[in-house]
């Protein structure tokens, strides 16, 4: 495939020198000034994990929406006042959750270090934390982010959506400097998602003038899914996992990609399209494989739009 990892040595080595073109960001940013922040925020989000196990699926979530709209700024973290409404109450992120634990986890940075560590490096950081104690790869986070002012809700619209196809989705994230390769590991994180029906039941019924449901689903599957998701559906929080081991960061979403039991025709159509289904049986083959080029995915993600003229905020939801 031209691109096997042989350690995860060599992972950490190679994700400290790909991304130093990031703006000023450096692993060992807050090594002087605050020598104890990734182990604060790794207790803070360890804790959170084990009274609630939704709680990786959610920051992996939150830092993905974080960076794809004004880069790793910490803007989705804002809330909205009355003159602005902010992305967090923008349509595709009324569902985002667990921003209590960045809350927590500032609150003791806070008391430690004051006005030290940015609102942004805290979702960073959770993240790789979330991937870690959900059994998925280590890498080294690189530090050094500031939290930006502005958060729009209209601008959340920017954000992949569950029914966006592979070249919409190429288009997409090459307009945010990543790549195909990129495109398919962080794919990947669904391996901890869950997705209520209005995701997805489109899929399901009336999906084509010569199709009900969607030729590249499963058959059993569908009708599976048709279960969990009937018409008319009161049930809100009626859904299906987004692979069979939702609290175990590990490569089945490949699998059940390749099977035809990719819940999001995001999903789905990656196995589709010539441009990254060998990427999919590659990962679905190899978990080490998906292990080592997720990480460097995330740190590529992590170094989208950084913000040089920021601030550090004291309260992560509001700016200073």
């Amino acid at each position: 495939m031209g691109f096997k990892i042989s350690s995860s040595l060599n992972i950490l080595l190679l994700l400290v020198a790909i991304s130093q073109s990031g703006a000023n960001l450096d692993t060992h940013y807050y090594d002087k000034t605050c020598p104890q922040a990734e182990n604060i925020i790794y207790q803070v989000v360890r804790n959170a994990t084990i009274y609630d196990p939704k709680v990786p699926a959610r920051i992996l979530r939150m830092f993905f929406h974080d960076c794809f709209i004004r880069g790793c700024d910490a803007s989705v973290l804002l809330d909205s006042t009355p003159t602005n409404k902010a992305e967090k109450d923008g349509p595709p992120n009324v569902s985002l959750a667990a921003f209590y634990v960045i809350d927590d986890a500032k609150t003791k940075l806070e008391q430690s270090c004051p006005k030290t560590v940015s609102c942004a490096d805290i979702i960073a950081i959770a993240a790789r934390d979330v991937v870690l104690l959900s059994g998925g790869p280590n890498w080294s986070v690189l530090k050094g982010r500031k939290d930006g002012r502005i958060s729009r809700a209209n601008e959340t619209i920017n954000l992949p959506a569950p029914s966006s196809n592979t070249s919409q989705l190429i288009q997409s994230f090459s307009q945010r400097g990543l790549s195909a390769k990129d495109l398919v590991a962080l794919s990947g994180g669904h391996t901890l998602g869950f997705s209520h029906c209005a995701s997805f039941e489109a899929r399901l019924r009336n999906f084509s003038s010569t199709h009900d449901s969607d030729p590249t689903l499963n058959p059993q599957f569908t009708t599976d899914l048709k279960g969990k998701c009937p018409k008319p559906n009161t049930d809100r929080n009626a859904g299906q996992f987004l692979d069979s081991t939702s609290s175990v960061f590990d490569n089945d979403y490949y699998r059940r990609v390749v099977g035809g039991k990719g819940v999001f025709v995001s999903d789905q159509s990656l196995l589709g399209d010539y441009r990254t289904r060998w990427m999919v049986e590659a990962f679905a083959r190899d978990q080490g494989l998906f292990f080592g080029e997720f990480a460097r995915a995330m740190v590529r993600l992590g170094s989208v739009g950084v913000v040089e003229n920021g601030e550090v905020r004291k309260n992560c939801r509001v700016v200073n």
